[in-house]
């Protein structure tokens, strides 16, 4: 029997969008985001906790018990689906999403700690985990424990590892947090300026156990499989952006004195980008959906959201790029930060490639 979604925002969601947007219109302008991307610092500590502590952002999905706000994953999508509009280089996806996402799984007294710290906006906590780490994929064996605690091992491409207090490590025996000054960051040069990644190398590093090691692999399967249908709402909204953008200029922008958006080429681009980005908002709102309601094929639907909400991103920004002409190519203008997330974003927490193989899975499809 098929699930009925939940597609329109509610109030409480608008609001929601209506405060971070405007943050992120004061705070957060493509200019000001080309200018952080430049200095090899994205991160904006203080427009993190303005979103994180102030709006209360960062504990949406923690419980009220744990100092959160008892909300849930379509108002954590609210709140993505405005980071994608704006690019904005903060780390919520990896530390309020997937390492909050991680530590509830496990579901132990050790983690009430952590989770109170991360509601309150007070830490940032990242999974040590590749950023291209697909939901019902293998899970990496690559730190092992030497013994009470002490880790060894390494890690790569590593999201907002350098703007992390602590890194939640999956070892051989467990789940452990450890802090980030008991490790050493290699930063790497990443396609997205905004989503910095690091080589995580753990030589002795000494960490706190959270929880047994079947217990860690299920809460970073669960916690992996939230991201992925999470990081549809981001796709989107970076995709939104984009059309708006595009029909903003070419209505702006004359040729043989007429606006070039009049012309019956770009139209026709143009509306098929909008049911493009209108079937991605109902697929991303359908995993919103299904993971806060705990649907039994949630599985399912985040991975026809991830199939299809990627490489509507990566068009709607190409599109972006080619119609806004020379000026689109230009680094000034910030086309090229939108068609860089998308690509990145099209590989993170599994590529479309991936997840067309979950849905052909989950839907017992035959094979080719």
């Amino acid at each position: 029997m098929s699930t009925a979604f939940d597609l329109l925002y509610s109030e409480t969601e608008e609001e929601l969008r209506s405060a971070v947007r405007a943050l992120l219109a004061d705070r957060c302008a493509p200019a000001d985001v080309l200018a952080r991307a430049e200095t090899g610092r994205p991160h904006d500590p203080a427009l993190w906790h303005t979103l994180a502590a102030e709006i209360g952002t960062a504990g949406l999905l923690v419980p009220e018990k744990l100092g959160g706000q008892g909300a849930g994953h379509r108002e954590a999508a609210v709140v993505l689906e405005e980071l994608g509009r704006a690019v904005a280089p903060v780390p919520y996806l990896t530390s309020a999403v997937l390492a909050t996402e991680i530590l509830l799984g496990c579901d132990t007294p050790d983690v009430a700690g952590p989770l109170r710290e991360l509601a309150a906006g007070r830490q940032v906590c990242v999974p040590a985990l590749p950023l291209t780490q697909a939901p019902g994929a293998p899970l990496p064996a690559a730190v092992r424990d030497t013994g009470g605690g002490i880790l060894t091992g390494t890690v790569t491409s590593v999201a907002d590892a350098v703007a992390a207090d602590v890194l939640l490590v999956l070892a051989d025996t467990g789940l452990y947090a450890v802090p980030t000054a008991e490790v050493s960051l290699t930063e790497r040069v990443p396609l997205d300026l905004t989503r910095p990644l690091a080589t995580v190398t753990l030589d002795g590093a000494a960490g706190t156990r959270l929880a047994d090691p079947a217990t860690a692999r299920a809460a970073v399967a669960g916690a992996l499989l939230s991201g992925a249908g999470l990081l549809a709402s981001e796709q989107l909204g970076l995709a939104q952006w984009c059309l708006a953008e595009t029909v903003r200029h070419v209505r702006g922008r004359h040729q043989f004195n007429r606006p070039v958006g009049s012309f019956q080429a770009l139209k026709h681009r143009l509306a098929r980008l909008w049911l493009d980005v209108a079937s991605a908002r109902a697929a991303a709102r359908a995993a919103a959906d299904a993971l806060a309601t705990g649907a039994p094929d949630a599985p399912l639907t985040v991975a026809v959201a991830q199939a299809y909400c990627s490489g509507v991103a990566v068009r709607a920004a190409e599109e972006c790029v080619q119609l806004h002409g020379g000026i689109g190519m230009t680094w000034e203008h910030p086309a090229h930060l939108y068609l860089k997330r998308a690509k990145s974003a099209a590989l993170a927490l599994g590529t479309p490639g991936h997840h067309h193989t979950l849905v052909a899975d989950f839907a017992e499809l035959p094979a080719p």
